[in-house]
């Protein structure tokens, strides 16, 4: 089959490169335009469009699907288009341009985390498992039937990018799987069943951590925001990014906010018990090992983060 695929970040490479792989003809890529990158702000192509260069495929720079882009796409012939992680709304125009539709590889179980961020927020949420699922695109926001579905249990320890790495390698073959299966006229998507969730996109604000709350939510919040936005608290007016911490339940002596270095490490008070801080970013300074932050600070009197 003549596929378009469409996708930006790093986590849409490992299903262009499998499709690739298992044959597919791939005709053209669709991905957002060049980007500022790094402190210098340097305008980079996407990940996706990098790959698709160094493959020589034509690349489709867009970050709306109008009109125009739609023609493009028909220009191409596509008989059905692959999407993974694109980052702008397909319409109704251009969804009925490929004869077997759009198929969706998304990072959750379907109807949970409908949403841009939806590993981040199974993390955030708690959830012991997640996975991913293939399914047509529709104009509502992740509505479709699903057509193949894999799940991933998810680790104390794990981070969002760590979890969705994973899932971009194994999803990446169901993807493969489920459009060999339209090929042969053996796929069979079925409707989504259960309780719908939210994932809408975070922000810098999902990252900032209220003390106040139990050393539990703080654990599953920066795990779930990092690497990006990014775990971060306040002390003296200025912005301290966080790595992942690590609960001490039996810490329970110290307020929220108040830092203390106890030997090598480096425990915060919460609303329940401390945590331990692994690295942190204080303002215009690199990321570096929390207890040698906590002993550069050792002159001050109390250090209690707002």
């Amino acid at each position: 089959m003549r596929v378009l695929f469409a996708g930006t970040p790093a986590v849409a490479v490992p299903s262009l490169d499998a499709l690739l792989a298992a044959g597919f003809n791939v005709v053209a890529v669709l991905t957002r335009p060049d980007a500022p990158v790094g402190r210098k702000r340097v305008m980079t192509p996407s990940p996706v469009a990098a790959r698709a260069q160094e493959l020589g495929l034509p690349v489709i720079q867009a970050s709306k699907v109008d009109a125009a882009v739609t023609d493009r796409i028909a220009a191409v012939q596509p008989d059905v288009a692959a999407i993974v992680a694109y980052g702008g709304l397909i319409p109704g125009p251009a969804l009925d341009v490929p004869r077997h539709g759009w198929v969706n590889l998304h990072f959750s179980l379907l109807p949970a985390w409908r949403g841009a961020a939806p590993v981040q927020r199974s993390i955030m949420a708690g959830d012991d498992v997640t996975g991913a699922v293939t399914f047509r695109l529709e104009e509502g926001l992740d509505t479709g039937p699903v057509f193949g579905t894999l799940t991933e249990a998810v680790g104390p320890r794990d981070t969002a990018g760590q979890l969705l790495e994973r899932l971009s390698h194994s999803g990446a073959v169901l993807l493969a799987q489920t459009l060999s299966a339209i090929g042969t006229g053996q796929a069979a998507p079925v409707p989504q069943h259960g309780d719908v969730t939210l994932a809408p996109k975070l922000t810098l604000e999902d990252g900032k951590v209220d003390w106040q709350q139990p050393a539990l939510a703080i654990d599953r919040q920066i795990r779930g925001v990092t690497p990006e936005p990014g775990g971060w608290t306040s002390l003296a007016g200025q912005r301290v990014k966080l790595e992942p911490v690590i609960p001490h339940p039996g810490a329970v002596d110290l307020a929220p906010g108040t830092v203390e270095l106890r030997g090598k490490t480096v425990l915060v008070g919460t609303g329940s018990h401390a945590v331990e801080l692994t690295r942190v970013q204080p303002a215009g300074k690199k990321m570096m090992a929390a207890p040698d932050w906590a002993r550069g600070m050792a002159s001050q009197e109390s250090v209690v983060f707002e």
